[in-house]
Protein backbone atom coordinates (compact mmCIF):
# COMPACT_ATOMS: atom_id res chain seq x y z
CA UNK A 1 0.00 0.00 0.00
CA UNK A 2 1.27 3.32 -0.49
CA UNK A 3 1.91 5.66 2.38
CA UNK A 4 0.40 9.33 2.29
CA UNK A 5 3.20 11.23 0.61
CA UNK A 6 3.96 8.68 -2.13
CA UNK A 7 1.90 9.36 -4.47
CA UNK A 8 2.45 10.07 -8.10
CA UNK A 9 -0.54 12.16 -9.59
CA UNK A 10 -2.92 14.27 -8.77
CA UNK A 11 -6.36 12.96 -10.25
CA UNK A 12 -9.13 15.84 -10.05
CA UNK A 13 -12.73 16.16 -10.71
CA UNK A 14 -13.23 19.32 -12.87
CA UNK A 15 -16.57 20.86 -11.92
CA UNK A 16 -16.79 22.73 -8.70
CA UNK A 17 -12.69 21.21 -7.83
CA UNK A 18 -11.30 22.96 -10.57
CA UNK A 19 -13.86 25.79 -11.21
CA UNK A 20 -15.81 27.29 -9.44
CA UNK A 21 -19.49 26.10 -9.15
CA UNK A 22 -22.33 28.16 -10.68
CA UNK A 23 -23.62 28.64 -6.74
CA UNK A 24 -20.66 30.39 -6.15
CA UNK A 25 -21.33 32.95 -9.12
CA UNK A 26 -25.22 33.84 -9.32
CA UNK A 27 -23.95 37.67 -9.46
CA UNK A 28 -21.59 36.87 -12.82
CA UNK A 29 -24.60 34.72 -14.24
CA UNK A 30 -27.26 37.25 -13.42
CA UNK A 31 -25.28 39.80 -15.15
CA UNK A 32 -24.31 37.63 -17.99
CA UNK A 33 -27.95 36.68 -18.67
CA UNK A 34 -29.62 40.13 -18.31
CA UNK A 35 -31.82 39.62 -15.03
CA UNK A 36 -32.59 41.38 -12.02
CA UNK A 37 -29.59 41.18 -9.18
CA UNK A 38 -31.01 38.49 -6.69
CA UNK A 39 -32.87 36.50 -9.03
CA UNK A 40 -31.41 33.37 -8.45
CA UNK A 41 -31.35 32.01 -5.11
CA UNK A 42 -30.48 28.25 -4.99
CA UNK A 43 -27.43 27.82 -3.46
CA UNK A 44 -27.06 24.13 -3.70
CA UNK A 45 -24.17 22.99 -0.81
CA UNK A 46 -23.62 26.22 0.42
CA UNK A 47 -27.54 26.61 1.92
CA UNK A 48 -29.22 23.58 1.00
CA UNK A 49 -32.41 24.54 2.90
CA UNK A 50 -32.57 27.24 -0.54
CA UNK A 51 -32.58 24.05 -2.64
CA UNK A 52 -34.40 21.27 -2.13
CA UNK A 53 -33.56 19.63 -5.51
CA UNK A 54 -29.99 19.53 -4.55
CA UNK A 55 -31.45 17.77 -1.53
CA UNK A 56 -32.74 15.19 -3.82
CA UNK A 57 -29.80 14.79 -5.72
CA UNK A 58 -27.75 14.35 -2.55
CA UNK A 59 -29.92 11.53 -1.45
CA UNK A 60 -29.78 10.08 -4.78
CA UNK A 61 -33.69 10.60 -5.81
CA UNK A 62 -32.15 12.31 -8.67
CA UNK A 63 -28.83 12.52 -10.99
CA UNK A 64 -26.58 14.99 -10.98
CA UNK A 65 -27.28 15.13 -14.69
CA UNK A 66 -30.80 15.65 -13.94
CA UNK A 67 -30.22 18.49 -11.17
CA UNK A 68 -28.49 20.46 -13.86
CA UNK A 69 -30.88 19.84 -16.65
CA UNK A 70 -33.40 21.26 -14.75
CA UNK A 71 -31.28 24.39 -13.31
CA UNK A 72 -30.84 24.79 -17.67
CA UNK A 73 -34.13 24.68 -18.28
CA UNK A 74 -35.79 26.83 -15.80
CA UNK A 75 -32.78 29.47 -16.36
CA UNK A 76 -33.29 28.93 -20.26
CA UNK A 77 -37.23 30.27 -19.21
CA UNK A 78 -36.11 33.20 -17.05
CA UNK A 79 -34.41 34.84 -20.30
CA UNK A 80 -37.22 33.33 -22.93
CA UNK A 81 -35.57 30.95 -24.30
CA UNK A 82 -35.67 26.59 -24.84
CA UNK A 83 -32.37 25.12 -23.37
CA UNK A 84 -32.06 21.56 -23.19
CA UNK A 85 -28.41 20.97 -22.71
CA UNK A 86 -26.04 22.59 -20.10
CA UNK A 87 -23.90 23.48 -22.61
CA UNK A 88 -25.92 26.30 -23.84
CA UNK A 89 -26.62 27.61 -20.69
CA UNK A 90 -22.85 27.82 -19.70
CA UNK A 91 -21.34 29.17 -22.94
CA UNK A 92 -24.45 32.00 -21.71
CA UNK A 93 -23.51 32.26 -18.06
CA UNK A 94 -19.48 31.22 -18.35
CA UNK A 95 -19.11 34.04 -21.38
CA UNK A 96 -15.74 34.07 -23.16
CA UNK A 97 -13.34 34.25 -20.38
CA UNK A 98 -13.49 30.96 -18.18
CA UNK A 99 -10.21 31.24 -16.54
CA UNK A 100 -12.06 33.74 -14.78
CA UNK A 101 -13.74 31.04 -12.73
CA UNK A 102 -11.40 29.17 -12.28
CA UNK A 103 -10.46 28.33 -8.53
CA UNK A 104 -6.86 30.11 -7.74
CA UNK A 105 -5.99 27.22 -5.46
CA UNK A 106 -6.62 24.73 -8.48
CA UNK A 107 -4.48 26.68 -10.48
CA UNK A 108 -1.75 26.92 -7.63
CA UNK A 109 -2.32 23.01 -6.51
CA UNK A 110 -1.49 22.06 -10.36
CA UNK A 111 1.42 24.33 -10.98
CA UNK A 112 2.87 22.59 -7.82
CA UNK A 113 2.30 19.43 -9.01
CA UNK A 114 3.30 19.87 -11.94
CA UNK A 115 6.63 21.57 -10.85
CA UNK A 116 7.62 18.67 -9.05
CA UNK A 117 7.00 15.86 -11.55
CA UNK A 118 3.49 14.04 -10.55
CA UNK A 119 1.59 13.48 -12.93
CA UNK A 120 -1.75 15.67 -14.08
CA UNK A 121 -5.31 13.69 -14.41
CA UNK A 122 -8.56 14.90 -14.95
CA UNK A 123 -11.64 12.05 -14.09
CA UNK A 124 -15.16 13.94 -14.89
CA UNK A 125 -18.66 12.78 -15.87
CA UNK A 126 -19.84 15.54 -17.95
CA UNK A 127 -16.82 17.95 -18.77
CA UNK A 128 -17.78 18.53 -22.81
CA UNK A 129 -21.29 17.20 -21.92
CA UNK A 130 -21.34 20.45 -19.40
CA UNK A 131 -19.06 22.77 -20.98
CA UNK A 132 -18.81 22.23 -24.75
CA UNK A 133 -16.26 20.77 -27.01
CA UNK A 134 -14.61 23.89 -27.51
CA UNK A 135 -14.41 25.20 -23.77
CA UNK A 136 -10.89 22.91 -23.07
CA UNK A 137 -9.20 24.68 -26.13
CA UNK A 138 -9.80 28.45 -23.67
CA UNK A 139 -8.14 26.68 -20.60
CA UNK A 140 -4.33 26.46 -21.21
CA UNK A 141 -3.49 24.66 -18.30
CA UNK A 142 -5.35 21.41 -19.43
CA UNK A 143 -2.11 21.32 -22.04
CA UNK A 144 -0.41 20.37 -18.50
CA UNK A 145 -2.20 17.36 -17.92
CA UNK A 146 -1.56 13.85 -19.10
CA UNK A 147 -4.43 12.55 -19.29
CA UNK A 148 -8.30 13.66 -19.33
CA UNK A 149 -10.91 11.19 -18.99
CA UNK A 150 -14.16 12.46 -19.66
CA UNK A 151 -17.91 10.01 -19.49
CA UNK A 152 -18.78 12.55 -22.22
CA UNK A 153 -17.49 9.46 -24.59
CA UNK A 154 -16.29 6.83 -22.10
CA UNK A 155 -20.32 6.49 -21.43
CA UNK A 156 -18.78 4.69 -17.56
CA UNK A 157 -19.48 7.33 -14.80
CA UNK A 158 -18.03 7.18 -11.26
CA UNK A 159 -18.61 5.88 -9.11
CA UNK A 160 -18.39 2.87 -11.28
CA UNK A 161 -14.52 1.24 -11.00
CA UNK A 162 -14.34 0.80 -14.83
CA UNK A 163 -14.19 5.33 -13.89
CA UNK A 164 -11.20 4.91 -12.08
CA UNK A 165 -9.40 2.36 -14.00
CA UNK A 166 -9.23 4.83 -17.15
CA UNK A 167 -7.14 6.67 -15.09
CA UNK A 168 -4.87 3.91 -13.31
CA UNK A 169 -4.96 2.44 -16.91
CA UNK A 170 -3.98 5.50 -18.35
CA UNK A 171 -1.38 6.40 -16.43
CA UNK A 172 0.80 3.64 -15.59
CA UNK A 173 -0.02 3.56 -12.08
CA UNK A 174 -1.72 1.47 -9.13
CA UNK A 175 -4.61 3.00 -7.51
CA UNK A 176 -2.63 3.78 -4.30
CA UNK A 177 -0.60 5.97 -6.46
CA UNK A 178 -3.27 8.43 -7.28
CA UNK A 179 -4.84 11.10 -5.09
CA UNK A 180 -8.53 11.27 -6.05
CA UNK A 181 -10.33 15.00 -5.50
CA UNK A 182 -13.95 15.49 -5.47
CA UNK A 183 -16.75 17.04 -4.43
CA UNK A 184 -19.48 14.27 -4.28
CA UNK A 185 -18.97 12.05 -1.68
CA UNK A 186 -20.08 8.53 -3.44
CA UNK A 187 -17.82 9.55 -6.23
CA UNK A 188 -14.78 9.91 -3.14
CA UNK A 189 -16.12 6.56 -1.86
CA UNK A 190 -15.57 4.77 -5.26
CA UNK A 191 -12.30 6.45 -5.45
CA UNK A 192 -11.84 4.80 -1.69
CA UNK A 193 -13.12 1.07 -2.68
CA UNK A 194 -10.37 0.76 -5.56
CA UNK A 195 -8.13 1.75 -3.29
CA UNK A 196 -7.01 5.44 -4.25
CA UNK A 197 -5.80 8.40 -1.58
CA UNK A 198 -8.91 10.72 -1.72
CA UNK A 199 -10.35 14.28 -0.67
CA UNK A 200 -13.59 15.12 -0.39
CA UNK A 201 -13.25 18.66 -1.28
CA UNK A 202 -14.69 21.07 0.23
CA UNK A 203 -16.21 23.74 -2.04
CA UNK A 204 -16.35 26.51 1.01
CA UNK A 205 -12.97 25.59 2.05
CA UNK A 206 -10.86 24.85 -1.03
CA UNK A 207 -7.64 25.77 0.21
CA UNK A 208 -7.55 24.04 2.62
CA UNK A 209 -9.07 20.50 0.07
CA UNK A 210 -5.49 21.14 -2.07
CA UNK A 211 -3.04 21.79 1.09
CA UNK A 212 -4.91 18.26 1.81
CA UNK A 213 -4.06 16.32 -1.40
CA UNK A 214 -1.04 18.06 -1.69
CA UNK A 215 0.23 16.72 1.60
CA UNK A 216 -0.58 13.14 0.23
CA UNK A 217 1.54 13.70 -2.59
CA UNK A 218 4.35 15.03 -0.38
CA UNK A 219 4.35 18.43 -1.66
CA UNK A 220 3.94 20.38 1.66
CA UNK A 221 5.05 19.34 5.06
CA UNK A 222 2.08 17.87 7.25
Amino acid sequence: MTAAGDAKALVLDFGGVVSKTLFETHDLSEKALGIAPGSLTWMGPFDEATDPLWCDMQAGIITERDYWLARTRELGALVGEDWTEMAQMLKRVRGDDPMAIMRPEALAAIETARKAGRKLAILSNELDLFYGADFRSKLPFLQDFDLIVDATYTEILKPDPRAFAFITDGLGLSAGECVFVDDQLKNIRGGEAVGMQCVHFDVMAPGKSYAQALELLGLIPA
